[in-house]
């Protein structure tokens, strides 16, 4: 079994050359860390120890074991308690937490990274402390000072972990359906209800877990509208910080699933005695604004890991690739055989792996950039600016790269043959593993109509009209480099840039929801290929330059190559999606529903 490395030489190339690490350095908010590339390089290698020495070793053996749930609760895998032990203590947990809580306070760049190596390693693991990242955001943006002193310093320190308690068995992702409710009482609410897919809602890794909880007040309206939020610990805590009685919240049972077998998924029961006490957060009737802030810092992590998976798979095939052989060369009858790394049909499979990795990292690695200036940019114009990036980008982050994920990792299993359906190979795990990212935290298709339904009527397209000048800036700046590589780079993007400008017309025209809504999924998919593209091609455009200079001509060269083949053999895929966009829904929705 391939033994995972963390990619820290493109990872430093994404950061450096094409996030702009220099632009986030000069933020004020980071002056006091000295953010710099030796900063970024030396974190990058202790975190890749990590990830290899420490997250790796256990991540087979914890999808064969799993975890286990008994009386004494749920258990994880032989060497998670110890794994998570070394997590916090290297500071891993708090590398981009608030500085004022005990946070290093580093860029949401830096950290995005790590999230990625903590993904590749041991995805199972890295959905403890994801989870928890999206429970500090909500209380550290809604939750009262109390609140805040109470609960951040031991979550961002890792201490605690957090979890998001939102899905109910009859709901699913309709959040107007969830029933569980919260009953005013003195200071506090009591809580009762039952939560479903609940990531890491039980474990003995920590003292103390901290859920957030949607639920309805007495008086609270139907719908969305009667959505509140609340603060509810497995341990109460007491005023010197100490932990109180056990609460009335606890794990019923552990979903047997295709995947992450080694992250416990908890059916959660709030109340079953007295009920769970619980604390609001925000204003009643506003915890669907609140769970968004939660929402939204998981649908990017959950993109993290579709490139994570996809990075694991592809190295693993590789290696492979390089070492068994099998066959000979085509049109060679005699001689040595050799590895089939020397066939052109794996080789079209690891590059068509390998550059949909890197493109999906230089994507969203930018995201994360605009993440940091949207929060902390001096000029309220350009953080509103930002924000809008990074708002119409990560809902395609999320779906376009988690299917990506899926699709390289299957690829992996393909150049493995026969080998890669047998478990031991690690090619299987990763495809399972793969398959949820397209399902939890709102689903492929949700993505798609997040962008296509409201990201791009909100503001008629605006966003993504700016997005699409910024691509046709890239164009330019290709035109003027010489060589055939840039040529046929800036020929593919301008082909692809045209296909996104012509479907965002397409659909602002057409607003019948279900027409929209049955063709979301391809403008999604076709926003990721080329704004995938565009990364591709500045990627390109720096790795001339290096090259110029004389500098690591094995690693530019190859980026070169890679960028190109993107543009000829994955962009393509542009097109063929605007046809089925322009196609639009008819045949989508023309049975009925006893013809399916």
């Amino acid at each position: 079994m391939a033994a995972y490395t963390a990619p820290t030489r493109d990872m430093q190339f994404v950061i450096n050359e094409l996030a702009g690490l220099d632009e986030v350095a000069a933020l004020s908010h980071y002056a006091e860390q000295e953010v710099n590339a030796e900063l970024v390089e030396a974190v990058l290698e202790e975190a890749a120890k990590l990830a290899a020495e420490v997250l790796d070793p256990i991540n087979y053996s914890g999808d064969v074991q799993g975890a286990k749930i008994g009386p004494d609760g749920v258990i994880p895998a032989d060497g998670f308690h110890e794994a998570y032990q070394q997590f916090i203590e290297g500071g891993w947990n708090s590398i981009s937490g608030e500085v004022d809580y005990g946070g290093q306070g580093l860029p949401e760049l830096l950290n995005t990274a790590t999230q990625e190596m903590w993904n590749s390693a041991n995805m199972s693991f890295a959905l403890c402390p994801m989870l928890n990242g999206g429970a500090i955001e909500a209380i550290s943006s809604a939750g009262s000072e109390q609140q805040r002193d109470t609960y951040l310093p031991k979550m961002i320190s890792g201490e605690w972990t957090g979890t998001m308690n939102l899905t109910e068995p009859q709901a699913g992702s309709d959040l107007s359906a969830v029933r569980a409710r919260a009953v005013p009482e003195g200071d506090h609410y009591r809580v009762f209800g039952q939560k479903i897919f609940i990531t890491w809602g039980e474990h003995n890794m920590t003292p103390n877990t901290i859920h957030l909880v949607l639920a309805r007040t007495p008086d609270a309206p139907e719908g969305v509208k009667g959505i509140s939020l609340f603060i509810v610990p497995k341990f109460l805590v007491n005023e010197d910080g100490s932990l109180g009685e056990r609460n009335d919240v606890r794990a019923v049972s552990i979903e047997h699933k295709l995947g992450i077998h080694a992250s416990p998924t908890c059916v959660m029961a709030f109340g079953d005695q007295e009920g769970a006490i619980g604390y609001l957060v925000g204003e009643e009737n506003r915890g669907l604004a609140y769970m968004f802030i939660m929402m939204n810092e998981a649908r990017f992590k959950v993109g993290l890991q579709g490139l994570a998976i996809g990075e694991r798979a592809y190295q693993a095939a590789s290696q492979y690739a390089k070492e068994r052989v099998q066959g000979r060369p085509i049109g060679v009858k005699s001689g040595d055989r050799v590895s089939i790394i020397h066939h052109p049909d794996v080789r079209r499979m690891l590059m068509t792996m390998k550059s949909q990795n890197e493109a999906m990292r230089a994507l969203a690695y930018v995201v994360a950039k605009h993440l940091d200036l949207a929060r902390y940019h001096a000029d309220p114009a350009l953080r509103k600016r930002h924000q809008a990036r990074a708002d119409l980008l990560i809902p395609v982050v999320k779906g376009w790269s988690t299917e990506l994920g899926i699709e390289v990792a299957s690829l992996g299993v393909q150049v493995h043959g026969g080998m890669g359906f047998i478990e031991e190979t690690g090619a299987s795990q990763y495809l399972r593993d793969a398959r949820i990212a397209t399902i939890y935290e709102g689903t492929t298709g949700i993505q798609a109509a997040d962008l296509a339904g409201r990201k791009l009527s909100m503001d008629k397209g605006a966003a993504m009209r700016a997005l699409i000048a910024d691509i046709e800036g890239t164009i330019a700046e290709l035109g003027d480099a010489a060589g055939d590589d840039m040529a046929a780079i800036r020929a593919g993007l301008r082909e692809g840039a045209t296909a996104l400008a012509e479907a965002t017309d397409w659909i602002l025209a057409h607003q019948d929801p279900d027409t929209v809504m049955a063709i979301s999924v391809d403008y999604m998919m076709m926003t990721g290929y080329v704004c995938g593209a565009w990364q591709m091609g500045r990627a390109a455009l720096a790795a001339q330059s290096k090259l110029a200079a004389g500098e690591d001509p094995s690693f530019y060269e190859a980026k070169l190559i890679t960028a190109r083949f993107y543009a000829e053999h994955i962009l393509p895929k542009a097109d063929a999606l605007l046809r089925s966009i322009k196609n639009g829904g008819a045949s989508i929705l023309a049975l009925t529903e006893d013809q399916f």
